[in-house]
């Protein structure tokens, strides 16, 4: 198995980085446009592998012939958030950079399956769709693995359990209209309302929808070490075809009274990509979240369209 990330970002590097340390795949390619960066983290990155103990030739390149046969690619290129900027303020620049490399990717390797990170997330992932040509199943985002990891992560400081005992569902746009769901988030097997009272899980809730705004006012740049790690575990299950069930931003053909828009949901991922969008009952005021965050994402697709137009 081969894998390309294109952009040698943080995200990119890290996405570089957790693949090959998983230790499962025989390749992985870093690309970027920047002369330099990519051979130079790449570099770094070998140069690891006798202290993590892991066999995946890492290379970097500025050329997409080097990416040629490549099974699985994940796409972080784009502008990064600054303080004060949302998601959404990166649509024009970071729609024209995804549709450009998806492109240059796709001439050389036809067959693979592609996962965006590129924010605003929804959006960059129906830009790749349309520039590869792909069907729906092998072309989807990384959005509700990360979201649900912060969100684990605010239960466990919280409560003071093991992360390993959460287990959480999020779905919708990534972003402010993101839909976490307590009902369907357990601790131990016990449900989250058994253990938290609603004041606290609606704030946990909040802090989640504006977990990635939080660690750009820290650092003045958007996150990479979760967002990395986060589509290294979708490479993962599609590498070793473990058929995990993970929320990615997906494309709807009527799931949860959706269509033609990538949003999230609970998705069974293996060797094909996209197995199966799973559909779980949702109470009226869930749906009525999520219908909200789906007009969300069409707004931007709109908002794309005009910028494109003009």
């Amino acid at each position: 198995m081969k894998v390309t990330v294109i952009g040698a970002g943080n995200v990119g590097a890290t996405v570089a980085e957790c693949v090959a340390r998983k230790d499962m795949t025989d390749e992985v390619v870093l690309i970027d446009i920047v002369e330099g960066l990519p051979q130079g983290k790449a570099l770094d990155m070998a140069e690891a592998a006798p202290i993590h103990l892991f066999d995946t030739k890492v290379t970097g390149t500025n050329d997409y012939a080097d990416t040629a046969g490549s099974d699985i690619c994940v796409i972080t290129a784009g502008l990064a958030r600054k303080p004060g900027m949302s998601r959404d303020d990166l649509l024009g620049k970071n729609a024209a950079i995804v549709a450009s490399v998806t492109k240059q990717f796709v001439a050389h390797s036809p067959n693979a399956i592609i996962i965006v990170v590129s924010n605003p997330l929804d959006v960059m992932t129906y830009v790749a769709y349309e520039a590869s040509g792909f069907p729906s199943n092998r072309v989807f985002g990384m959005a509700g693995v990360l979201d649900t990891a912060r969100y684990r992560a605010f239960i466990s400081m919280e409560l003071g359990v093991s992360v390993k005992d959460i287990q959480a569902l999020l779905m919708g746009g990534h972003g402010d209209t993101m839909v976490p769901l307590p009902n369907f988030t357990t601790v131990g097997g016990i449900a989250l309302p058994e253990l938290m009272d609603d004041e606290t899980i609606n704030a946990i809730v909040e802090r989640t929808k504006f977990g990635g705004g939080e660690i750009v006012k820290l650092m003045g740049t958007s996150a990479w070490y979760a967002p990395g790690a986060a589509a290294a575990e979708m490479v993962e299950a599609i590498v070793k075809d473990s058929n995990r069930v993970l929320p990615c931003a997906v494309w709807m053909k009527g799931e949860y009274g959706l269509s033609d828009l990538f949003i999230g949901a609970p998705a069974r991922l293996g060797r094909n990509g996209l197995e199966e969008i799973i559909e779980v009952s949702l109470t009226q005021s869930e749906q009525a979240l999520l219908a909200d965050s789906a007009q969300h994402v069409r707004d931007n697709l709109a908002a794309l369209e005009r910028i494109q137009n003009s």
